[in-house]
C-alpha cells in the first residue's frame, strides 16, 4: 500500500493528520508495511525566510480577524493537537519560507528517511520553536534525522531537489489540491484534511 501525503511543515493540521494516520495504520492488517511518501506543498510560497510578525498577528491578518480571535483559533488547534500527544507552542512558532525544508525532506527520502525527516521537522517547528526558514537551523536537525550535517549543508547551499518540490506542487495542481494535508492511497482513495482515525481506517480498508 502506497500513501502519498501532500503537506507543509508549518501546517498544524498536517502534524495532527500524520498522527491520526499512524494510529489508523497500527489498527489495520498490514498497516505497518505501508509505504508513506511525503509530497511538498507550500502554503505561502512568497513567505520570507523569517517572518518578523508575531504568529497571532500574522494569523489575524491572513483570516481577517482580531488578534484575540486568532489566539482563540490557535488555542483550539493546540487543544486538538494535545489529544494526539503533540505539545504545540503556536504563539512562539518562528515561521518563514518552507522551500528549503521541503528540499531537505526530499533529500532524506532518497536515503529512506523521508518519514523520519517530516517528523523531526514538524516537531522542531511546532514544539521547539525552530526557525523553519533558516538553513543553519535545518542543518542542526540532520543528526535527529539520521543524516550527515556536512551533506545537508552542502545540499541546502545548492539547488538540489528544487525540481522535486516543484514537481510535487505541479501534481497537486493537477489533482486540484488547494489545501493540506491531502492523502492519496494507492492512487485511488483521496482524503482531504486531518480526518478522524476511523475515516482513515475505512479508507485503508477499501
Amino acid at each position: 500500500m502506497k500513501i502519498e501525503i501532500w503537506s507543509d511543515v508549518v501546517c498544524p493540521w498536517c502534524y495532527i493528520g500524520k498522527r491520526r494516520l499512524e494510529r489508523a495504520l497500527r489498527s489495520v492488517p498490514g498497516g505497518g508495511q505501508a509505504q508513506v511518501v511525503w509530497r511538498s506543498f507550500e502554503l505561502d510560497p512568497a513567505a520570507p525566510r523569517a517572518r518578523d510578525v508575531a504568529p497571532a498577528e500574522h494569523l489575524a491578518r491572513k483570516y481577517g480577524v482580531s488578534v484575540p480571535e486568532a489566539r482563540t483559533m490557535m488555542a483550539r488547534v493546540s487543544a486538538v493537537a494535545k489529544e494526539e500527544g503533540l505539545d504545540y507552542r503556536l504563539e512562539e512558532a518562528r515561521s518563514g519560507n518552507t522551500f528549503d525544508a521541503h528540499r531537505l525532506g526530499h533529500f532524506a527520502a532518497t536515503k529512506g528517511l523521508g518519514d523520519r525527516a517530516e517528523e523531526v521537522l514538524m516537531e522542531a517547528y511546532f514544539c521547539k520553536r525552530l526557525p523553519i526558514g533558516d538553513r543553519e537551523a535545518l542543518v542542526s536537525l540532520a543528526p535527529a534525522m539520521g543524516l550527515d550535517e556536512v551533506e545537508v549543508r552542502a545540499m541546502l547551499e545548492s539547488n538540489a531537489y528544487a525540481d522535486a518540490v516543484r514537481a510535487d506542487e505541479a501534481r497537486a495542481a493537477e489533482l486540484g489540491i488547494t489545501g493540506v494535508p491531502y492523502f492519496v492511497i494507492d492512487g485511488k482513495a483521496q482524503l482531504s484534511g486531518a480526518q478522524p482515525v476511523e475515516v482513515f481506517v475505512e479508507a485503508l480498508g477499501r
